[in-house]
């Protein structure tokens, strides 16, 4: 059933991508279809923009080699192609097929679409530690920065989860919190209709209708409105375990379509210089901040830290989308590439006073802080798609092991953080209850 639907969901967005071909082309069958090798060079070169070499003809020779093409051209862009092989292609393996047109979409459409999303999600947040990714504390200062790059990346499915939630959001009860049965309702896919075009959706009435029809009604208005492509059916979505990878792609194509909405230029490049000034008055104001607080407790810099960002989060909303502009260095203008110098720079200057506040926790609640950003990154951390199960099992026991050595300290750290003592001597707070709050529901 998951091959069927995957199958299903990829031909069609496949046929999406290929009417932009000169000439077009047409999948029937994606296991045959794609043998020839020329289906899967026409859908490469719409996505890269780039000509790609091909043989002419369709002997056995010929279709082997355009295959060996498009594969050596995916590792060319630093693609991990796991034991998929020539030879499999030609032979229309389903899981092989399938797993290679999962890596072409998550690379061409989603990984892109995401880098989009950097300014607004890659960023520290006070108050809520699954925003962001953690890294153990560093030990030594020579990998200072790279443990700082590490700790604020995100992985690009976590980025369009979050966009997700971020449109959902703003409409009460509608939670997602994955990219399976959070969709069934229907209710996650009209919310964000509504957010990208006002008006076309009536939320409370869909809230009174079954989870059949609000599927159906968010995929027909989203085709006619919003010329998504129809990559599912209800019957693919309102189920106990909905393909997750199916809904990825789908759900995707909002984000392209809120990408599209352009502004004109001329109030584009305004925007520009307004985020530039306001960003440089960011860091003037930081800079001040670290200066004042230098001298100051724990407790009064986290405080001081927390009212920074509070304003900061709230300060940037206006300038989200020209922040998250899209498109390569060569492709920014002027005035882009300084606001995003900017950017970078200033959120490295949080990211890293959010590392050394860490750090400075009074003991032993410093401990506790790197077990947990020890445990989080090992968690975050995906494990490579491995097909081959000998390899996954391996992989899989070597992080199992890893993790139960850190487990075996879990009860001891609990006990630690539920008993300890927020009070020194003055009967004055050591720590910001906040920040034990956060601990404990990360522990």
């Amino acid at each position: 059933q998951r091959e069927f639907r995957q199958k299903k969901t990829f031909t069609t967005w496949i046929n999406s991508i290929l009417a932009k071909h000169t000439p077009p082309s047409v999948i029937s069958d994606l296991y045959t279809d794609i043998q020839q090798g020329h289906l899967l060079l026409d859908l490469l070169e719409v996505l890269s923009g780039q000509h790609l070499p091909r043989e002419k003809g369709f002997n056995t020779f010929q279709c082997r080699s355009n295959i060996e093409n498009a594969l050596t051209f995916l590792k060319s862009r630093s693609l991990k192609l796991i034991n998929i092989h020539v030879a499999d292609i030609i032979e229309g393996n389903p899981s092989i097929v399938l797993g290679l047109i999962w890596t072409i979409i998550f690379h061409f459409h989603i990984e892109e679409l995401a880098r989009t999303l950097a300014c607004t999600y890659n960023q520290p947040s006070l108050g809520c530690s699954s925003a962001v990714e953690s890294s153990p504390k560093a030990s030594q200062s020579a990998k200072k920065s790279a443990k700082i790059k590490e700790r604020w990346k995100m992985s690009a499915t976590k980025a369009l989860l979050l966009w997700a939630k971020e449109q959902c959001s703003l409409h009460g009860s509608i939670d997602v919190t994955d990219f399976k049965s959070s969709w069934r309702s229907g209710l996650p896919f009209l919310a964000i209709i509504q957010n990208l075009r006002p008006g076309l959706i009536d939320l409370e009435k869909a809230k009174t209708r079954s989870n059949k029809e609000n599927l159906k009604e968010a995929f027909r208005i989203a085709e006619v409105e919003l010329n998504i492509p129809r990559l599912l059916e209800p019957e693919d979505v309102d189920i106990t375990n909905p393909d997750e990878r199916s809904i990825m792609t789908y759900v995707a194509q909002f984000l392209q379509y809120s990408r599209n909405l352009r502004e004109p230029e001329e109030d584009m490049q305004e925007k520009v210089r307004e985020a530039v000034s306001w960003l440089a008055a960011q860091e003037k104001k930081l800079a001040k901040l670290l200066m004042d607080t230098e001298n100051e407790t724990y407790y009064h810099k986290y405080k001081e830290m927390m009212s920074f960002m509070e304003a900061f989060n709230q300060g940037k909303k206006p300038f989200l989308h020209v922040l998250s502009s899209k498109g390569s260095e060569a492709e920014l203008s002027e005035g882009q590439q300084q606001m995003r110098e900017e950017w970078d720079k200033l959120i490295s200057q949080i990211n890293e006073w959010k590392m050394r506040l860490d750090q400075m926790l009074p003991s032993p609640l410093d401990s506790i802080e790197a077990w947990l950003q020890e445990v989080e990154h090992l968690q975050a951390e995906d494990l490579p798609d491995l097909q081959d199960p000998f390899k996954a099992m391996f992989a899989f026991r070597e992080v199992i092991v890893i993790f139960k050595g850190l487990m075996e300290s879990f009860d001891s750290h609990l006990d630690t953080l539920q008993s300890f003592k927020n009070e020194d001597e003055k009967n004055m707070p050591l720590v910001f209850p906040e920040k034990i709050e956060e601990m404990k529901r990360r522990l």
